[in-house]
């Protein structure tokens, strides 16, 4: 489970003494824990749930990074940087574009969708399946393309 390896991971940079990663994998684990004591959580935390707490952190730190750079404040943004790409080796690799389209082809059909009225349905359906591998606002904008 990615709640077990990441705090096997916090052992290891810090004895490595690698602060970046000790500060990113703490701050992971602390959303990981607050998620697991959450009310009606049971103290349990899934590996779907843990990657799309992985992926909002990913993001955020993507957004804070560059509010930094549009502030002039490169030595922030890079620092942030750092710890996203730390996040983001937990993170199953993105799709391509063709992967993509390929997998959503595959869910229109499954739904049957015909015409952008259907694109509630396929959504639903793709934003599960495509959990933490593509950004749902690329997956809505190839859906939109291939229900026009």
């Amino acid at each position: 489970m990615l709640f077990e390896q990441i705090s096997a991971d916090i052992v290891s940079a810090m004895k490595a003494k690698d602060k970046v990663r000790l500060m990113a994998l703490r701050n992971v684990k602390k959303y990981f824990i607050e998620s697991k004591t959450a009310p009606g959580a049971n103290d349990e935390l899934s590996d779907e749930d843990a990657m799309k707490i992985l992926a909002k952190l990913a993001k955020q730190g993507k957004d804070t990074a560059s509010v930094y750079e549009s502030q002039n404040r490169a030595d922030l943004a890079e620092e942030e940087m750092k710890q996203v790409r730390i996040i983001e080796e937990y993170l199953p690799k993105p799709l391509s574009t063709e992967e993509l389209r390929t997998a959503l082809s595959t869910i229109i059909q499954e739904v049957g969708a015909t015409s952008a009225k259907d694109m509630g349905r396929v959504m639903g359906l793709a934003s599960k399946q495509l959990a933490g591998k593509a950004e749902g606002r690329v997956i809505s904008a190839m859906v939109k393309e291939l229900l026009a």
